[in-house]
């Protein structure tokens, strides 16, 4: 492991090179929050296309598929509406 990043308050580790949505999968998290449809926001297309990954980090948001963990990076469950869970 090379670093840490924060899940709803949890650490999490990661390796050097991993996506925020490669550490957390690995971490046994397949959920990252609630579409406006109900259903669960999580990896579909792992390119960025789909939206399907969106998580608020530090407090902006963004594709979890895309983004680079990086060590003490925050990061949060996103729901329809703009909030967190």
């Amino acid at each position: 492991m090379t670093g840490t990043i924060f899940w709803n308050g949890t650490a999490i580790p990661f390796r050097t090179g991993e996506s925020v949505a490669t550490a957390l999968l690995r971490a046994g998290i397949k959920a990252f929050g609630t579409a406006h449809t109900g259903q669960a926001r999580a990896v579909f297309c792992g390119i960025g296309l789909c939206q399907g990954c969106l998580v608020r980090a530090e407090g902006r948001l963004t594709e979890a598929c895309l983004l680079a963990a990086s060590d003490g990076l925050h990061l949060s469950s996103e729901i329809a509406g703009g909030q967190d869970v």
